[in-house]
């Protein structure tokens, strides 16, 4: 996740930590991801690196966050891999677009566009650092009935639905290639810790639970049948 301006920094690096819990989670997301990545892949909002391990294998990967704390995390965690590139820049900025110089064929952004104001723009940017009949995979917050305590803490400006993406996906002249809904159960809990809980935090026990003895199950289920509707939106878009 991409650390920015809207959250602490602190309370920002807490939540990695404690997600840093749920590995079968990231094996699950590494499941939805890689089949649609290239070779060259950025991965935008890489904080400490959770997500990173499992895109080592491509032949270049380039770890950018905003922070430089989270940049030189990554480093450090995976030390010695000349085919990773960790790299300070800021999604918001115009800078970003410096980063076409990789040739990445691909752009992983990971519940980092909802830290973004301005979300077109910062799209747009993704696409203008992939080349032609490249791919941008997104995995946003979904349902803005969701949205709760601890949304704001995370500095979230909002959570997204498929029509949105759409949306978006055309101002920034991209096709959307799959959108579907992700995490079933996640659905209930994120509404019951932001309307009954008022939780600012998931705890470390939701975390270890849902991690082994939900995501097994639950991760079988979806890749036969994606549910009607989730926490999380998966999504692909294919620049033409």
């Amino acid at each position: 996740m991409m650390a920015v301006e809207t959250a602490d920094r602190a309370y920002m690096l807490e939540d990695q930590q404690r997600m840093a819990l749920a590995g079968r989670y990231f094996a699950w997301l590494a499941r939805l991801v890689l089949p649609v990545v290239g070779r060259r892949v950025i991965e935008v909002g890489c904080s400490v690196g959770n997500f990173t391990g499992t895109l080592l294998d491509r032949e270049a990967i380039i770890a950018v966050d905003i922070a430089d704390w989270a940049v030189d995390a990554v480093r450090k965690r995976y030390p010695g891999r000349t085919n990773l590139y960790p790299v300070a820049c800021d999604l918001a900025a115009d800078d970003f677009r410096a980063l076409a110089r990789f040739g990445a064929d691909t752009c992983v952004c990971l519940n980092v566009l909802e830290h973004i104001e301005d979300d077109r723009a910062a799209l747009g940017r993704m696409a203008s650092v992939v080349g032609q009949g490249g791919t941008i995979v997104l995995l946003v917050p979904a349902f803005a009935a969701l949205y709760g305590p601890i949304d704001r803490k995370l500095g979230h400006y909002r959570r997204y639905s498929r029509s949105a993406i759409g949306e978006l996906a055309a101002s920034a002249g991209l096709t959307v290639r799959r959108a579907h809904y992700v995490n079933l159960a996640g659905f209930f809990g994120w509404w019951a810790n932001a309307h009954l809980l008022r939780r600012e935090a998931q705890s470390e026990g939701q975390i270890r639970f849902f991690d082994r003895w939900v995501v097994p199950i639950q991760s079988r289920l979806e890749a036969v049948v994606p549910p009607p509707f989730g926490q999380s939106l998966f999504v692909v878009l294919g620049k033409p």
